[in-house]
């Protein structure tokens, strides 16, 4: 008897230029199954997503070997448009939404509903318009489906990352023909209860018979609702089987190819205190979509590193942007004891207030750029450095911009074939080590840094948040970080602040309970409780 599969993938390779990303992979879901598919930065997920997705990526570098079977029969995808014909839908680890366009608008893309008019009647379906109760009242009913409550006439530009992802897989979800759903890093910018929000969706469509393949760094979630793991490395199969066989630990083992340690946190110089406060915020105001900060106040310590949590939509990501400058913010702030300017980009920057922000595509990155540009072109533009005089002119330094760069890539483990590499061409999570490379070349008092580990493996992640504390504690950096991952704040900062309806809800030590965190993440604590 031939074993039925929604979705066979068998002996696929795939090189670019000479570079051979995947060698002879095998995968196979069936329908109602969840398959989890894991591995490093660069092992070839993406890849073997875009061979499945028949982006152009693929055919126009030279195509792939091997075959792809759709409840058993051969089919040649070569275009997106040919996989969702499929039944396939895909949402992607970078986002593919129209950011002038509204949430309905951008879920019901290339799918419009629309209705006669008199015109139509005529001369026929050409002249049909748009039905905009029917496509709200679908885009709502997708909304509702993932449990998130956004304002389907909201225009996407400006709205928060966690919201952009539930919008990309609410657009998945109102497809009729889903048969088939890969899902490249959902929770990565999402906190652990929407994270959970997520999960029960999944649950949800399995019993729809929908095959998920699901791909993410976040190790305990793809124990929790795979049936079946693939593991890769370096562009190869290293185990795959039932995910009950397996664990955290042996998977990331797998997936690196050595024992990972635990991160041991090695003492502060200089143990902070609020008798040291390098900033003071005060009644906090930030008009930031979807991310609003109503009226926050805190006292951050020299030589710390504050985290930053909460529930998406909450405000924790507004806080760091309203500070530099980035969304409209209002409110009294005292940096090394005298009044900061808000507002203002070039101001917070030149006086050592640098910030990585959660976006790092739209934002964080000068993508069409080299990996070394990358790196130094703040520096050169804010304080001139790595330039040099030419008679009556001023120019690149290459030799010291190409000297750092190759320093930063050694420090952060960046996989990229020479620091002249165009960024684009880099994994999500090597982008993510450039924009850390470039914040630290600016030598900053303090650091805002958002979602640092974002679509970044397990290997590379404890990688980041070494270095991060290697900063702070041998360079004297403060750092504020802001993270949907509570495991990753618990496991590095000094205190955690917890934001809930735009407001400061506690203060809390990362060995406080997970009751006590939940508490204030629902907003119902009753007093900012300050542990150490």
């Amino acid at each position: 008897m031939i074993m039925q599969y929604a979705l066979e993938m068998r002996n696929i390779s795939k090189s670019f230029y000479g570079n051979q990303v995947l060698k002879n992979v095998n995968i196979s879901v069936a329908a109602g199954e969840v398959h989890g598919l894991v591995g490093e930065n660069g092992a070839g997920k993406t890849t073997l997503m875009n061979i499945l997705f028949g982006m152009p990526v693929i055919h126009s570098t030279g195509g792939f070997e091997g075959e792809i079977l759709i409840n058993n029969e051969h089919v040649n995808i070569d275009s997106p448009r040919k996989a969702m014909e499929y039944g396939i839908g895909m949402v992607h680890q970078e986002f593919m939404l129209i950011p002038g366009f509204t949430v309905t608008e951008n879920i019901k893309l290339n799918r419009e509903i629309t209705k006669d008019n008199l015109l139509s009647k005529v001369f026929g379906k050409p002249l049909r318009t748009l039905d905009f109760p029917a496509m709200r009242k679908e885009a709502r009913q997708a909304i509702s489906t993932i449990g998130m409550s956004i304002e389907e006439l909201a225009v996407v530009a400006g709205l928060p990352v966690a919201h952009k992802q539930f919008i990309e897989i609410a657009r998945e979800i109102d497809k009729k023909n889903l048969k088939i759903l890969v899902l490249d890093e959902p929770t990565a910018v999402l906190s652990e209860a929407e994270a959970e929000k997520l999960l029960e969706t999944i649950r949800y469509l399995t019993k729809k018979g929908v095959a998920i393949i699901f791909i993410s760094h976040r190790l305990s979630e793809v124990l929790k609702v795979s049936d079946r793991i693939t593991i890769l490395r370096d562009g190869a199969v290293v185990d795959s089987r039932p995910s009950s066989s397996f664990t955290v630990s042996e998977i990331a083992e797998k997936m690196v190819g050595r024992k990972l340690e635990n991160v041991v946190l090695p003492p502060h110089p200089k143990e902070p205190s609020d008798e040291d406060i390098i900033m003071s915020i005060r009644n906090l105001k930030v008009y930031m979509p979807g991310e609003m900060v109503k009226d926050f106040s805190i006292d951050i310590r020299r030589g710390e590193i504050l985290g930053i949590g909460g529930l998406a939509g909450h405000g924790k990501l507004g806080v760091a942007n309203g500070i530099v400058g980035m969304f409209p913010a209002e409110g009294e702030v005292y940096f090394e004891g005298k009044p900061y300017r808000l507002n203002d980009p070039s101001y917070a920057l030149k006086n050592g207030v640098v910030y990585v922000s959660e976006d790092r595509r739209g934002v964080g990155l000068l993508l069409d750029e080299s990996v070394e540009m990358n790196i130094a072109a703040t520096a050169i533009e804010a304080f001139g450095l790595f330039t040099k005089k030419f008679l009556f002119m001023t120019v690149y330094d290459r030799k010291k911009i190409r000297e750092h760069a190759l320093e930063m890539i050694k420090k952060l483990d960046i996989r990229c074939k020479s620091p002249a590499q165009i960024v684009r061409r880099l994994s999500g999570g090597n982008q993510q080590k450039v924009c850390l490379a470039r914040a630290f070349t600016l030598n900053p008092k303090i650091l805002f840094v958002s979602e640092p580990t974002r679509g970044i493996d397990v290997g590379a992640k404890k990688l980041v948040l070494d270095y991060l504390v290697r900063m702070n504690r041998e360079h004297g950096i403060t750092i504020v970080m802001t993270s949907s991952e509570l495991a990753e704040l618990r496991s590095i900062c000094d205190r955690i602040a917890i934001v809930a309806e735009g407001k400061l809800s506690a203060i809390l030590s990362p060995k406080a309970s997970d009751t006590e965190f939940g508490l204030a993440m629902a907003g119902e604590f009753q007093e900012v409780l300050q542990h150490g």
